[in-house]
């Protein structure tokens, strides 16, 4: 898939949502470098304008970052959505709670959001006001609970925060850690707020997919018109999810 068309207005948006494991291969590795490049060459294969990595920083305090975002910026273009210091845990990451938005320079983030997320272990929403042109959107990147009753009142603290800002197009994107290829309830428009769609792809585990925990989704005007896990033997290699790959479109 190509990026974003050529039009003056844009329409067509190429997402990728990828849980890294916080670096662990399948032989047990944690190596940053070997996730640094795999991300690299999957981008350099498949360019996209928005991607969202789950689990990409450590998993306690100060929850530095893993990866050489520097490279990735070098080799792939793609910009980190965090520069400003209030859209990062701290100062020693590169995202929040481990999620981290990188896009494409023909995006630009007007406004952000850290939301802090119920439950008893630290989940958390990076919210972005983006536009390109005269588009602007609402993405919604995150890392939800295993647990259902938490993912549900995760989800309404996103619509709450949503409820309260001006009504655009929005992505949901990440893992969301549900396992039902319906959504769910805490995917439900009752809870969510707006019906979000996205057909489920089985990207966990890796070895064997049986389950769509990993999720691009979109609120209309938006749709997502394809969407597949990329099944590769370096995917595997590099982490318990596969990477999932998404085409977004404005209707």
């Amino acid at each position: 898939m190509a990026p974003i068309c050529s039009q003056a207005s844009m329409t067509v948006l190429d997402c990728m949502t990828w849980n890294l494991h916080r670096c662990r291969g399948r032989d047990g590795v944690i190596d940053p470098d070997r996730t640094t490049r795999r991300v690299v060459d999957l981008l350099l294969s498949d360019p996209v304008d928005v991607l969202v990595l789950t689990e990409a920083d450590e998993e306690a305090p100060p929850y530095g970052g893993l990866l050489d975002v520097a490279t990735i910026r070098r080799k792939t273009g793609l910009v980190t959505a965090h520069g400003a210091p209030e859209l990062r845990w701290g100062s020693r990451s590169h995202g929040f709670l481990g999620t981290v938005v990188l896009h494409s320079e023909r995006l630009t983030v007007e406004h952000g959001h850290l939301l802090d997320l119920p439950g008893h272990y630290p989940r958390g929403a990076v919210i972005l006001r983006m536009a390109t042109g005269t588009l602007a959107f609402h993405l919604v990147a995150t890392h939800l609970s295993l647990f259902q009753p938490l993912r549900i009142a995760q989800m309404r603290a996103v619509a709450q925060y949503l409820a309260r800002r001006e009504p655009l197009p929005t992505l949901l994107i990440g893992d969301l850690n549900e396992w039902r290829p319906w959504g769910g309830i805490a995917l439900s428009p009752r809870v969510a707020g707006r019906p979000f769609r996205g057909p489920p792809r089985a990207s966990f585990p890796a070895s064997l997919p049986l389950l769509p925990l990993d999720r691009v989704m979109a609120a209309p005007p938006f749709a997502v018109t394809e969407v597949h896990a990329l099944a590769t033997e370096a995917a595997r290699d590099t982490s318990d999810h596969l990477p999932l790959r998404a085409r977004v479109a404005l209707r």
